[in-house]
């Protein structure tokens, strides 16, 4: 499985994640929902580690990995 796919999957779990805190929080459950708020922050953290390039101009998802 390629990282793009992982990182696709990702994406796709963040936005789900989103959509579902939304129904949570108006069905009275705002802890559940404050925690799938965290997680998909953190699932859009990973992904924008490995795609956003660092100051040498070098996108982490292009080099090869070892």
């Amino acid at each position: 499985m390629s990282l793009g796919l992982v990182l696709s999957v990702l994406v796709l779990a963040t936005i789900v994640l989103v959509f579902g805190a939304v129904v949570a929080w108006r069905r009275g459950a705002r802890q559940k929902a404050a925690l799938m708020l965290v997680l998909a922050v953190v699932c859009a953290i990973n992904v924008g580690i490995w795609t956003l390039p660092d100051s040498s101009g070098a996108v982490p998802l292009e080099r090869e990995l070892n």
